[in-house]
């Protein structure tokens, strides 16, 4: 049995047929080609996965897409604007924040709610903001500098 799902993605009202336990990752990432949203482990504690439903961050491999119907979800691919980067993806490229960028989509996403109205979020609040999200190729201090750069930005350029 499936059931069509209907949400906008990135400022696009989008539908699908799925199956009623289908992810939101997977509907993401195989029905609508959005593949920047990854998924990292199954379990749901790395965050690789994670996007925004109605402005949260949410780990798309816990949420069914059906639980997604008429919401409105943001990708890492609905961030850059016209060609031109978000803040925060910008403050990621600069600071270096990224190595092997597995868990880059995730973690802008995550920093992106984290810091929205907050452009003196501390260190210490972004380290714990970014408890969900894990990478494996960094001691995380150029992922802080990051997202610390990020909110001063947002602050400044939207």
């Amino acid at each position: 049995m499936t059931v069509t799902v209907f949400m906008t993605v990135n400022g696009k009202a989008v539908s699908g047929e799925v199956e009623p336990r289908t992810l939101l990752v997977q509907f993401l990432r195989d029905n609508l080609g959005l593949t920047g949203t990854h998924v990292g482990c199954d379990t749901s504690q790395c965050g690789a996965c994670v996007v925004h439903i109605d402005g949260e961050s949410v780990k798309s491999c816990t949420a069914l897409a059906v639980q997604a119907e008429g919401a409105e979800v943001a990708t890492i691919e609905g961030l850059a604007k016209d060609g031109v980067l978000h803040p925060m993806q910008e403050a990621f490229r600069e600071n270096h924040g990224l190595q092997c960028g597995f868990c880059t989509p995730g973690m802008v996403m995550s920093a992106v709610e984290l810091v929205r109205g907050r452009p003196d979020i501390s260190e210490q609040e972004i380290r714990d903001g970014l408890e969900g999200n894990i990478c494996r190729c960094t001691g995380y201090h150029n992922i802080v500098k990051s997202i610390k750069a990020g909110a001063a930005a947002m602050a400044t350029k939207g």
